[in-house]
């Protein structure tokens, strides 16, 4: 049900994309960290929001096709605004791209394996990979002028940030690998013989 709390978690997330959307495009350093903490807060929320489902048993269909879009739209979101903004080095846009082309991948995987009645599981090495991917665009939406803002100048907040995109989006190729190995496994099963047959 849409009321439920797991579900109103999920969907905060989302309401919360215009909101970053603007504190980026205000280029300055409160707005850069308030950025951060509203992007930390969304990630938050994706940790919380699976758990009480479980423990609520309030696990839906609903929740289970939000959560990820949810998720896509926190993240392409982020690396949108951070790289039409100039808060990405050139290198650092080739790791950001991994990351947006494997979140498609695994998109139109569980699409075409929904089809099938065939769920993908989330594996542990690709919940890693959220928590480092979540910990680097948090870093980079505060950046070195958020850092500036709270007597951290002396970090290079930014490089720290774009080392953890890194890592993730070597994650991001092995997850990414993984999904798709799974999803070609059923893709080239045989179909089962039709009724009329």
């Amino acid at each position: 049900m849409l009321t439920d709390l797991p579900n109103l978690l999920t969907l905060s997330r989302i309401a919360t994309i215009p909101v970053l959307v603007l504190l980026v495009a205000w280029q300055q350093p409160i707005g850069d960290m308030l950025a951060c903490v509203l992007f930390g807060l969304a990630g938050i929320t994706d940790y919380f929001d699976g758990k009480l489902a479980r423990s609520r048993r309030q696990q839906s269909d609903l929740g289970r096709m939000l959560d990820p879009i949810a998720d896509k739209l926190l993240v392409g979101a982020t690396l949108m605004m951070l790289a039409g903004h100039d808060r990405l080095s050139y290198a650092a846009l080739y790791p950001a791209t991994v990351i947006m082309l494997r979140e498609i991948l695994v998109s139109g995987l569980r699409e075409y394996l929904a089809e099938l009645r065939i769920g993908l599981p989330v594996t542990k090495l690709a919940k890693w990979k959220t928590g480092f991917q979540m910990g680097a665009l948090g870093t980079l939406l505060a950046g070195n002028t958020g850092a500036r803002l709270i007597g951290l100048d002396f970090l290079p907040v930014g490089t720290i940030g774009e080392i953890m995109l890194w890592v993730a989006a070597a994650l991001t190729l092995i997850t990414g690998w993984d999904y798709l190995i799974a999803g070609l496994r059923h893709a080239a099963r045989p179909l089962p013989p039709s009724p009329s047959e």
